[in-house]
């Protein structure tokens, strides 16, 4: 028969079972009851020393609506903008002013944490000290105690503190707010503001008064109540009246010309012209002449229709016709003229327009004369009321700049009673959001812990048998033989217990 090939066997036997996997513990059961037992009783004192622990918490609110008026001599009269989100930096501002060490001693104090720390492993390992180094300690325990973090994407301050005894932790929180809230106003607010704008509103009212005294006594003693509204009058007068003086003069320069105009003119103007001139002719010869003529004729046509036109009687008519023709003729060249002369009415008009003129001159002269000494008086009055302008102009800035001052500090004296009235009420920009309350339940569950005990005791124990069994050199079966030493088991003797 032949013998087992040893490769072979050793394939056979790589392929591990379940029971090749447990085998460890099997072999290491004391090891992994043990380190079982062991990790179970710390978490069982885990458990025990965590569920005395109560967790208090509170929540913090930064930048709310109000924002306190500057402390300036400015006014903080503000539009009504948009609030700006509340930064980085300032949630860490009240961060570290929740950690103040102020703060934390006034906590210590009102909670009398000192005598918990008097009580403590520390006053025996330093000995008997007194109430300030305590003090001191419980603060350096608290700060550490304290959870103060940053609640992520939001405007919201979260502080915890755990103790065994759940009255104590919600005390804590409750003191720590309260002069945290005290120590804030304190801080963003200096005190005495009220004080100082009242006293300042005090001073500028006594100081509108006497500038006020002092306008009135002014407008008495110069007459005048409005030396600018009569000044800027006077100006308007001026202007006129220069206006008016420079048209006179034109018109005196106007007048003088026109003057040697018409004088020239009225030389060489005849004082006398005619005024009618009748022109007669010798009318009764013409007439007798016209009627011998006429005689003539009709003799001349009776002999025509009896004779031959050289018949002598009828020649005869002819030359009579002619010479009383000729006669008629020298009659009507001659003329007898009436002529009546009168005052030229051109030189009339003439020589009275020169008369008016003269009288216009002199009136236009005496007029600019008048106006030139109006026009110097009233530059004069103009500047005597432009200094009474300039010196009432000053008064009036005086009591302005004393009412606008008091008006301020009135207005920031208001200001800071309602700020001071808001402060009594504790009304700030931060606010407790989540009030602490007293802890029931334990923070963290002892049941909790209890599974996470039984899951990293078993993790632990099977990890030391493992580990126990690869540190161990001996080979315990035919098949760790075959596999480390390559030669086959013949026979395998197992191991007796006692």
């Amino acid at each position: 028969m032949a013998e087992p090939n040893p490769e072979v066997v050793l394939k056979q036997n790589l392929d591990p079972t379940l029971r090749d996997l447990l085998a460890p513990l099997f072999r290491r059961k004391r090891m992994f009851v043990l380190t079982f037992c062991g990790a179970m009783l710390g978490a069982m004192g885990a458990a025990f020393l965590l569920s005395s622990q109560h967790k208090a918490s509170m929540e913090i609110l930064v930048n709310l609506e109000r924002v306190d008026p500057l402390v300036t001599s400015e006014s903080t009269q503000r539009s009504p903008a948009s609030v700006a989100p509340v930064t980085d930096q300032e949630i860490n501002s009240e961060v570290e002013l929740l950690k103040s060490p102020d703060l934390l001693e006034g906590v210590v104090t009102a909670n009398h944490l000192q005598d918990v720390e008097r009580k403590g492993i520390s006053s025996r390992l330093h000995g008997k000290q007194d109430d300030a180094w305590y003090i001191a300690r419980a603060t350096l325990h608290l700060g550490k105690q304290l959870d103060i973090k940053e609640v992520t994407k939001s405007n919201l301050i979260e502080v915890d503190y755990k103790s065994s005894d759940p009255k104590l932790a919600y005390n804590v929180l409750e003191s720590l707010g309260s002069l945290y809230l005290e120590k804030h106003l304190a801080v963003h607010r200096p005190k005495g503001s009220y004080v100082f704008f009242t006293s300042q509103a005090q001073k500028y009212r006594q100081a509108l008064e006497e500038s006020e005294a002092r306008l009135a006594d002014f407008s008495k003693t110069s007459g005048v109540a409005a030396p600018d509204l009569e000044r800027t009058e006077m100006a308007q007068q001026v202007v006129n009246s220069v206006a008016a003086l420079h048209a006179d003069q034109q018109t005196i320069a106007a007048e003088k010309q026109r003057i040697q105009d018409e004088e020239a003119r009225i030389k060489a103007t005849p004082d006398r012209s005619p005024t009618q001139q009748v022109s007669d002719s010798a009318q009764v010869l013409l007439q007798q002449l016209q009627a011998d003529l006429l005689a003539a004729q009709i003799k001349k046509t009776q002999l025509t229709m009896k004779y031959d036109p050289s018949y002598p009687l009828v020649q005869e008519a002819d030359q009579e016709i002619a010479q009383t023709q000729a006669a008629i003729t020298e009659a009507t060249k001659e003329q007898y003229v009436n002529q009546t002369t009168d005052r030229d009415p051109t030189y009339e008009l003439i020589r009275e327009d020169i008369a008016k003129t003269q009288a216009d001159l002199a009136s236009h002269q005496a007029t600019v004369v008048a106006l030139e000494n109006s026009i110097q008086g009233l530059q004069r009055q103009m500047v005597d009321l432009d200094q009474k302008a300039l010196k009432q102009a000053d008064l009036i800035r005086e009591v302005k700049a004393n009412e606008a001052n008091y008006l301020l500090y009135v207005s920031k004296r208001e200001q800071e009673r309602t700020s001071d009235a808001l402060d009594e009420r504790r009304i700030g920009n931060v606010a407790i959001a989540v009030p602490p309350i007293v802890p029931i339940l334990p923070a963290i569950s002892p049941v909790l812990v209890m599974l996470i005990g039984v899951v990293l005791a078993t993790f632990m124990s099977t990890a030391a048998a493992f580990v126990a069994e690869y540190l161990n050199p001996s080979l315990r079966t035919p098949d760790e033989v075959l596999e480390v030493l390559r030669i086959p088991v013949l026979a395998s003797v197992p191991k007796q217990t006692a």
